[in-house]
C-alpha cells in the first residue's frame, strides 16, 4: 500500500497549487479520501474529505470556498486544489485512506509535501 502526495512547493499569498496523491496497493474507490495538514507546533488537522465515489465532500470552515478536494477513481489519484493561499495555509499536507471493509478497519497514510505561504 502507497501514497504519494506531490505538488508541494513555496508560493506567495494569493496564489494557487494543486495537490496530488497517487494511491497503489488497494482497490482505491472503496476508499474515502481525506486530506489533512499540520503547521509547526500545531496539531493535524483536516482540511477536506471526499467519498469513495466522489459524490461527496466537505471541508474546514479555514479553507471553505478556496479549497476543492477531488478524485479520478480510473487514476487512483486524489487532488485538492488551493486558491487563495494565505500564509496560515502553511504545513505539510497530507492524503489519507480510510474504510471499513467486512468488519476492518483501513488507515492509510502519505508521507506529506510541504506548502509554504509567504511574502
Amino acid at each position: 500500500v502507497q501514497l504519494v502526495e506531490s505538488g508541494g512547493g513555496f508560493l506567495q499569498p494569493g496564489g494557487s497549487l494543486r495537490l496530488s496523491c497517487a494511491a497503489s496497493g488497494f482497490t482505491f474507490s472503496w476508499y474515502a479520501m481525506r486530506w489533512y495538514r499540520q503547521a509547526p507546533g500545531k496539531e493535524r488537522e483536516l482540511v477536506a474529505f471526499i467519498t469513495g465515489g466522489g459524490g461527496s465532500t466537505n471541508y474546514a470552515d479555514s479553507v471553505k470556498g478556496r479549497f476543492t478536494i477531488s478524485r479520478d477513481n480510473a487514476k487512483n489519484t486524489v487532488y485538492l486544489q488551493m486558491n487563495s493561499l494565505k500564509p496560515e495555509d502553511t504545513a505539510v499536507y497530507y492524503c489519507n485512506a480510510r474504510a471499513v471493509i467486512a468488519g476492518t478497519g483501513y488507515d492509510y497514510w502519505g508521507q506529506g509535501t510541504q506548502v509554504t505561504v509567504s511574502s
